[in-house]
């Protein structure tokens, strides 16, 4: 009996050290990211423009108006992830390095697109636009997407789950705020639903 104390004993103490390595490697594969959105608020950004922005089902989410919702605060170098779901028709985006928060455009900021039906199609989903074009480009309609977008210095890379789309090297706009696009299309109608399940950055 004493024998079969002492073996139970040993392989508890086992699985607990088991346990705790892998939760140790759990936690280093997760270290240095930072949830900015985790589908409960918005606390973390501010809104402008009138897109109709509102959490449901653990999504933040905008179908009518064009507006952004901006980080407060900004960023340098970093790896963003930004998990969305679009439909087909959606005119949306992720902006990165925005040097005016009040005013964001692709001309404040590098526009990481997320557009299927965009009429310029190079610079659709997957595209920084105006700086590196997508060919082909994916479609992202109708499912879920994740976006990994890496600034670094001058360097910029969009990967779109899990393939390259889009590379560009400018250092026009070197640090500045992150925004989520609802916008409008070409003829200034409403362009679809979009929602954003889960955003997380990680400094460089």
């Amino acid at each position: 009996m004493k024998r079969q104390f002492f073996v139970t004993i040993a392989l508890l103490f086992a699985a607990m050290g088991a346990f705790a390595t892998s939760q140790q490697a759990s936690g280093q594969a997760n270290a240095g990211w930072v949830t900015l959105f985790d589908g409960k608020t918005l606390d973390n950004f501010n809104q402008i423009g009138n897109a109709n922005w509102r959490i449901e089902d653990g999504s933040a989410v905008a179908d009518q108006g064009n507006g952004f919702l901006v980080t407060k605060e900004t960023y340098t170098d970093y790896i963003i992830r930004v998990e969305f779901w679009i439909a087909t028709e959606t005119n949306s985006g992720v902006f990165i390095r925005c040097t005016d928060p009040k005013s964001v455009t692709g001309k404040t900021a590098y526009e990481v697109n997320i557009w299927d039906t965009r009429p310029v199609q190079e610079y659709g989903t997957g595209a920084i636009v105006d700086h590196a074009k997508v060919n082909p480009m994916p479609k992202a309609g109708g499912k879920w997407n994740v976006y990994e977008i890496t600034a670094k210095g001058s360097n910029l890379t969009v990967v779109l789950n899990g393939q390259k789309t889009a590379e560009a090297q400018d250092g026009k706009f070197p640090s500045g705020h992150i925004a989520l696009q609802h916008g409008l299309a070409v003829n200034n109608s409403d362009k679809g639903l979009v929602k954003f399940r889960k955003v997380e950055i990680k400094k460089l």
